[in-house]
This record gives structure tokens, C-alpha cells and sequence, in this order.
């Protein structure tokens, strides 16, 4: 009898430890200064080709100042960044380091089938504001299981290269295993010049799945 009240406790608490799982990650950061720097950030709400992803790198070498925050919920990301980069070679004793800087962000929700991405290469010079938030819904308004946003607004300064884009895709599979898109917008630049974009993506269908990555960074 002792045995088998052990073994049902023993099971209740895993049951219960599975349940009340979940992950939080929260990151606040300052970075300023001159010389190399690289950096990568990444954070998910669920693993595969599901739920939301984010992933962000930085690097370069010159004067550099970057502020930005990201949370990561059970069902959202929100990422706030205030970038500012100039470049010009530097030297160390450990080496010279005279590459351009790179700052790319990647955002995709894979319940609503959209996502963005903010990329910056062989810039000489750098300043941005990017806001990014994406998840569901849970205010009970809605009846589809998996009607979400994807927001982004990108606004800059840059003397390189740019690619901003967004993708839209339905999350459910047509009869020939294809999801439908809905629309797209990708935007290249080379030179001087000024960005300023909001996108917003809503969603309101329900949840498919698939074994290979159908929402790609664009």
C-alpha cells in the first residue's frame, strides 16, 4: 500500500512539475565603448518550427554604444535597442581588427506564420531604434487557438548596406503540404540614406505544423 502512495505521489508530482514548467528570461544591458565587439542574443518560446523565436547578432570593431532589453515569456517576446556604431580600425596586442560592423535581427512567430528581419552589414556607421514585440493573444477575445501579432518598428541612420523584409505565411498546410503566403516585403539598400518602417502582422487562423523550417529568415 505505502508503495503504491509513493509511486501516485511521486507521479502527481511530476504531472505537476510538467505543468507549472516554463521558461522567463529577462536581460537589461549597457555597452559602450571603442575597440571589437561581438555579440549574439537569442531567446524562444518553444522548441522546432513553433511557437516564437528571436535571435540578434552584433559585430564590428570601432566606437560603439548599445542599450537594449528582451523578454521572453511562455507565449511573447518583446525586445527594445537603441544602437549607436561608427567604425575604424583598432589595434591591440593580440591582433588588428578592422572589420565593418554587422547588426542583424531576426523575429518569427510561427503560430500566426509571419516574421521580420532588420539587417545592417559592412556599415561605417550606424544609428538605430528597433522595437519588436510578437506572441498571442490571451484576453479571451478571440476564438482561433492561435491568433497572434508580429510588430516591428525600425528607424536609422547608416552609411552600408541594409535588408529589411517581412513574410507572411498561412501556419495551416494546403492539400500539397504547402502554406500559402499571404504577402512579403523585402527592401535593400546600399549607400547613405534614412529608414524608418512599421510593420505589423495580426493572425486569425489556427495552428498547423510541419516537420521543416517553412518560416525562414528572409
Amino acid at each position: 500500500m505505502r508503495l503504491r502512495l509513493g509511486a501516485a505521489l511521486l507521479l502527481a508530482l511530476l504531472l505537476i512539475g510538467s505543468d507549472a514548467a516554463t521558461s522567463y528570461i529577462y536581460e537589461r544591458s549597457v555597452v559602450k565603448g571603442v575597440g571589437y565587439r561581438s555579440h549574439e542574443l537569442m531567446g524562444e518560446t518553444a522548441s522546432g518550427y513553433a511557437g516564437q523565436k528571436f535571435v540578434e547578432g552584433v559585430s564590428g570593431s570601432g566606437r560603439f554604444y548599445d542599450s537594449y532589453e528582451l523578454e521572453v515569456d511562455n507565449d511573447h517576446i518583446n525586445f527594445t535597442q537603441e544602437t549607436e556604431l561608427e567604425y575604424f580600425p583598432v589595434s591591440y596586442q593580440t591582433g588588428t581588427y578592422d572589420r565593418k560592423w554587422t547588426d542583424k535581427v531576426c523575429a518569427a512567430n510561427y503560430d500566426i506564420g509571419a516574421v521580420v528581419t532588420e539587417s545592417y552589414t559592412h556599415a561605417e556607421y550606424l544609428q538605430k531604434s528597433t522595437e519588436i514585440r510578437t506572441g498571442l493573444y490571451d484576453s479571451g477575445k478571440f476564438d482561433y487557438c492561435c491568433t497572434g501579432i508580429l510588430e516591428a518598428s525600425f528607424n536609422s541612420q547608416v552609411i552600408g548596406v541594409a535588408h529589411i523584409g517581412w513574410l507572411s505565411r498561412d501556419p495551416m498546410v494546403s492539400s500539397k503540404g504547402r502554406h500559402s503566403e499571404w504577402g512579403r516585403s523585402i527592401e535593400d539598400l546600399t549607400g547613405v540614406f534614412s529608414v524608418e518602417k512599421f510593420i505589423q502582422l495580426w493572425g486569425n487562423s489556427t495552428c498547423g505544423s510541419i516537420s521543416v523550417d517553412w518560416l525562414p529568415c528572409l
